[in-house]
């Protein structure tokens, strides 16, 4: 007795209908026709009615990505540090004795400017303060912010931290000739550091068409530096001393 022919399409039986032009639509296992694959890995995606739209990431701040950069030239200043326990002489002692004494704050107010409530400079502010708390080594306080309104091209930014330091000086030198570059700084001047003491030093920046004027210190017990929007280093430099008081405090 003669058998009825094999089916020619495994798996689907009666054989689907043809398509105009005699097309036939690849098989999937099971015989269903495969749908289109659309961008994103998934039939439909990116088309109307189809999933979420696909929004392009949120950029961050230039005060944000600034704020960034001054932050890991902070923990590149800490590294270098730690408890100067080899100091010899009692007026040594008595140094990193006072030293440790040293904290940083963050006052709601800098300068007369209040501090910013920008959802984006908050975030980023919180983030780098987070990283610092994890990455810097020995602090015993942290300080980030930015104060000021951009819109009346008054903005001033201030990071830092308090931790023990056996060479201020060259911390310092170290974590300039590292912004210098990342921020457009062609040169540090050496300024009065204030009562405070320690190492100061001051230059002027741009980036992404806005001048700026940094001035940071470093002493045995803390480290930071201010930016300035807007201005130049010269206008920071008369505040500076001021700034640093509302910033760095003695327990």
């Amino acid at each position: 007795m003669s058998q009825p022919p094999s089916s020619p399409y495994p798996g689907s039986y009666p054989p689907p209908p043809q398509q105009p032009g005699g097309y036939q639509p690849p098989q999937q296992p099971g015989g269903y026709p495969q749908a289109p694959q659309q961008p994103g890995g998934y039939p439909g995606a990116g088309q109307p009615g189809f999933g979420a739209p696909t929004e392009p990431p949120k950029k961050k701040s230039n005060v944000g990505k600034i704020l960034l950069i001054v932050l890991a030239v902070v923990v590149v200043l800490c590294v270098g540090g730690g408890v100067a326990l080899y100091f010899a002489g009692k007026d040594a002692v008595n140094e990193v004795v006072d030293a440790s004494k040293t904290r940083v704050v963050e006052p709601e107010t800098l300068g007369g400017r209040a501090k910013s409530t920008d959802a984006s400079l908050v975030s980023v502010v919180e983030e780098a303060k987070t990283e610092m708390k994890t990455t810097v080594p020995g602090a015993t306080s942290i300080v980030g912010g930015v104060y000021g309104d951009p819109a009346k091209q008054d903005m001033l930014m201030v990071v830092g931290a308090s931790a023990l330091q056996v060479d201020p000086k060259k911390e310092l030198d170290t974590g300039l000739s590292q912004l210098g570059g990342s921020l457009g700084v062609t040169e540090f001047r050496t300024i009065d550091a204030g009562p405070l003491g320690g190492d100061a030093k001051c230059g002027d920046g741009k980036s992404s068409g806005v001048d700026m004027g940094i001035c940071a210190w470093s002493d045995r017990g803390s480290f930071g530096m201010f930016i300035l929007y807007f201005k130049s280093s010269a206008d920071l430099e008369k505040q500076f001393a001021t700034l640093r008081a509302e910033v760095e405090k003695k327990d």
